[in-house]
């Protein structure tokens, strides 16, 4: 089990059916970033309260809003113009690497938070809890996101 939250993330968004979960939960509204880290602390074992879920979602909140949603705005709406501009799709590839790094960046953040939290016996259920209405929409999406969490 990878320790850190990058490392986890990045070895549950690469199994096969997670992307695609993660962008249908994105779609329906969920952060993705406090999802991954919902999942990193329920494969942890660190028990989910609304005083910690408050905090994660504080933290978030203003990155996605202030960061990585303007850079995920601007790529997505290069996509069409970059298939014909191949300088706009050298542009589009770095602010997608942009993106990235913002999202990593996040991940770091709610690491520092999160990353003392102890471990508890119980089973945690943090990824309802994060995904809100998002989860409600697609369950079964956040099942692939557990399942697979579950043996990163």
């Amino acid at each position: 089990m990878p320790s850190d939250l990058w490392t986890f993330a990045s070895h549950c968004y690469a199994r096969p059916g997670v992307e695609a979960a993660c962008l249908r939960l994105q779609a329906a509204g969920a952060d993705v970033c406090l999802l991954l880290c919902g999942a990193w602390l329920e494969q942890r074992g660190v028990a989910c309260s609304r005083e910690r879920l408050s905090a994660l979602q504080a933290l978030s909140e203003p990155w996605q809003r202030q960061v990585v949603q303007p850079l995920r705005e601007l790529r997505q709406n290069w996509r069409e113009a970059a298939q014909l501009d191949t300088a706009q799709l050298r542009l589009r590839e770095q602010v997608k690497a942009l993106e990235l790094e913002a999202e990593r960046e996040l991940l770091r953040r709610l690491e520092s938070l999160a990353g003392a939290w102890p471990q508890q016996t119980q089973p945690a259920a943090w990824l309802e809890a994060l995904a809100t209405s998002a989860g409600e929409q697609h369950h079964d999406a956040l099942q692939v996101l557990r399942a697979v969490a579950n043996r990163t």
